[in-house]
């Protein structure tokens, strides 16, 4: 009889992963207006479709996803403004408008779990990326990272920009273009996880200028390789970082970022 029978511990994730997504909710703060869709709602909506992600981010594989164009929902959102996606973990995505509203190019869209039919669990993880996953069709069109692609969305805010909101962040002004071009490589890729100065709304990975940058600790050409894959350089299962490949970041936006990193190190608030 045991064939019929899950492990203990993989019976209480998949009942867990069921009662999560049939439970789900996705807050919507866009200025004033402020909104709650259920999984039912989103599944029910006119615009929802079958998709296929070719390449999915998450789950390194082809993806068939129930789907909405994540336009439809930021259909009050201006290209010119910014979105903060935040996840169930923490992780706190840093998104400009524009590329979230295209219809052209990369297009953005929220997939969403059904009850009925679990996503397979993430590695070793424990869970899916459910209940709802911002995906992209086409995402090489607009340089989409890999940090653009945050799992387990819980909600979408329209905020100020980075540079509104933490000033803390900022270059002197007198800093190289590498430099404020590296500011750029730090919003899309490090800040869903990391802090820098204190700024930030991320509440998953260290602050990376306090106490000390990681420019001061790592030996030259050995951050790069750091960032390229974590696990290469300091073995911990438990890591959570992810490496990132140059289709990720390219070697001359890494440089950019390493940049920003080593002129942030000098300015450090007290």
């Amino acid at each position: 009889m045991k064939g019929y029978f899950l492990p203990c511990a993989a019976l209480l994730s998949f009942c867990l992963n069921i009662a999560t997504t049939q439970a789900a909710e996705l807050t919507l703060e866009l200025g004033d207006q402020g909104q709650t869709w259920s999984t039912a709602e989103l599944l029910a909506l006119p615009q929802t479709r079958d998709i296929t992600i070719a390449s999915d981010v998450s789950y390194k594989r082809k993806m068939h996803y129930k789907a909405v164009p994540l336009a439809v929902l930021l259909k009050s959102v201006k290209p010119g403004e910014h979105i903060q996606a935040i996840a169930a973990d923490g992780f706190a995505a840093e998104l400009p408008a524009a590329p979230l509203l295209s219809t052209q190019g990369a297009r953005a869209w929220l997939a969403i779990e059904e009850p009925s039919r679990p996503w397979p669990i993430l590695g070793n993880k424990g869970y899916s990326a459910g209940p709802f996953y911002l995906v992209w069709e086409n995402p090489e069109a607009s340089n989409i990272g890999s940090e653009q692609w945050p799992y387990q969305v819980a909600k979408f805010r329209l905020l100020p920009s980075v540079a509104e909101r933490f000033p803390n962040l900022l270059p002197a002004n007198d800093a190289s273009e590498d430099v404020r071009l590296g500011l750029a490589q730090y919003q899309k890729n490090c800040m869903a996880c990391h802090r820098l100065n204190k700024a930030g709304d991320s509440q998953f990975g260290p602050d990376l200028n306090l106490p000390h940058n990681p420019t001061e600790y790592f030996k030259p050409g050995f951050l790069s390789r750091y960032i390229r894959d974590p696990q290469s350089m300091r073995h911990w299962p438990q890591g959570k970082m992810p490496g990132f490949g140059e289709a990720s970041i390219s070697n001359t936006e890494l440089n950019q970022l390493l940049a920003y990193l080593s002129h942030m190190a000098s300015r450090k608030i007290e």
